[in-house]
């Protein structure tokens, strides 16, 4: 084991010099992919927007003209065809 590590410290800079450059790809590709979930929350932020205001619209077509679409409905059952 003594003979080993007298090859081991003159390897050693360029252990370290790998190491940190691994490490600053690492560190790289997690700000790269934090970046891309934060664009894709965006986007299914806005989605959900969407949805949300497309929902509403159906709601209120649905509570303010329900019984009205009902009446049209019958009175298009009872029209007679041409």
């Amino acid at each position: 084991m003594g003979d080993a590590i007298w090859i081991l410290i003159p390897l050693a800079p360029f252990l370290l010099g790998g190491f940190a450059i691994w490490s600053k790809h690492q560190q790289k590709m997690i700000e790269k992919q934090s970046e891309m979930t934060a664009e894709k929350a965006a986007q299914y932020a806005a989605a959900t927007e969407r949805l949300e205001q497309r929902v509403r619209v159906l709601e209120r077509i649905v509570t303010d003209k329900g019984i009205d679409v009902a009446h049209e409905i019958e009175k298009l059952r009872d029209a007679p065809l041409n």
